[in-house]
């Protein structure tokens, strides 16, 4: 994988669940200058560190490191995340002859860093369609994305959905310990790729309507700048509160507080068209309520298990609306609430992971 490991919960419950089955795993990524410590894992690590930190350059050394590497480590199945890991691993996989399985996190080439690059874009792509309708074992997040790759490249694909395992409450550190207001509503935005285009700009301007809560962001990503910026114009000191990146299991710890949890990320491109945010399922996982902008695929959970509501503005002013309707409405979140203790018993890795099995098993 191309991040630092550390925050990515998908690959640590793959990993995981490959070992379970009996495989001995090794996750591979890279070492940048603020990488947290990854904490114990019960698979191997190993995080390269590199020249060049974005750009051009970092996709080919990656590739470049990661092919070297791979060449002459000794495996018997390779797994490559994403598109950006897609080519070494590919190369490697023919000149050894081991399988290769794809494992797509997201529509990469319709992501917003490269709709508006076309030329960047446009290598992406051809690397893509050289090399997917040559593999057998794909599978993606979501039923949509994984409908695309199909018709696109008439291979089959499977849905791993990127859910939590079940959580289990044990002993949660009170606000205070966490530095959380005591005595107002939280409304929540997580994520370790809080970027353009996902409304976290549009819900620092409305909480200049909003009283008597608070809007809490945990993570980092591209636009954490710009947002302690607006914080700082708009003088919301008070309303906004910043929690930098967090290992995995203390994020749950934050969540769990929470008295909503937003995801607003805009239909702008085909990859969040079509985006079904980890996000969404941990805040199911923690018991709390969702307000949404209404993607499909996002659209399709909230309504099938009634765990909060959608809104298909991005202004500021209507979405303070919602989200002071929303609060006010203790009956609603009750009920949503309820429902939410179901649906985090279905969507869990637990249910998920048997898919995994269904393609990794036979190969091994």
């Amino acid at each position: 994988m191309i991040n630092d490991l550390s925050t990515d919960q998908r690959l640590d419950k793959v990993c995981s669940s490959l070992v379970n089955m009996g495989f001995d795993a090794e996750l591979i990524g890279r070492k940048q200058r603020d990488s947290m410590d990854p904490g114990p894992r019960t698979y191997k690590t190993k995080r390269m560190r590199l020249i060049f930190e974005k750009g051009p350059c970092f996709y080919a050394e990656y590739n470049f490191r990661l092919f070297l590497l791979l060449l002459f480590k000794k495996c018997d199945i390779l797994v490559s995340n994403d598109l950006d890991t897609l080519l070494a691993n590919f190369w490697v996989s023919r000149l050894r002859r081991k399988p290769l399985v794809y494992d797509s996190h997201e529509y990469f080439t319709e992501t917003p860093e490269l709709v508006n690059r076309k030329r960047v874009q446009k290598i992406w792509k051809s690397i893509e369609r050289k090399i997917l309708p040559r593999l057998r074992h794909v599978y993606t997040v979501n039923e949509s994305i994984a409908e695309l790759y199909r018709k696109e490249y008439g291979i089959p694909v499977r849905v791993v959905r990127n859910v939590p395992k079940q959580k289990q409450r044990g002993d949660i550190p009170s606000r205070r310990s966490l530095g959380i207001p005591e005595n107002k509503k939280i409304i929540l935005l997580q994520g370790a790729g809080i970027n353009i285009q996902r409304g976290a700009e549009e819900m620092v301007e409305a909480m200049q309507y909003i009283d008597d809560a608070v809007f809490m962001i945990v993570g980092g990503g591209d636009v954490i700048g710009i947002l302690k910026n607006m914080v700082r114009e708009m003088n919301l000191h008070e309303k906004v509160l910043f929690i930098p990146k967090q290992p995995m299991h203390k994020v749950f710890q934050y969540t769990v507080h929470a008295d909503i949890g937003i995801t607003f990320d805009k239909d702008t491109n085909l990859n969040y068209k079509y985006s079904l945010p980890n996000k969404l399922f941990d805040y199911i996982q923690a018991g709390v309520p969702v307000l949404a902008s209404p993607l499909v695929e996002v659209q399709r959970i909230i309504d099938t298990y009634g765990i909060g509501e959608t809104i298909d503005s991005h202004d500021p002013v209507r979405i303070a609306g919602k989200i002071r309707s929303i609060l006010r409405n203790e009956k609603k979140l009750g009920i949503w609430q309820e429902n939410l203790k179901f649906a985090a018993r279905e969507l869990c890795w637990e249910r998920e992971e048997l898919t995994l099995k269904q393609i990794f098993l036979p190969l091994g």
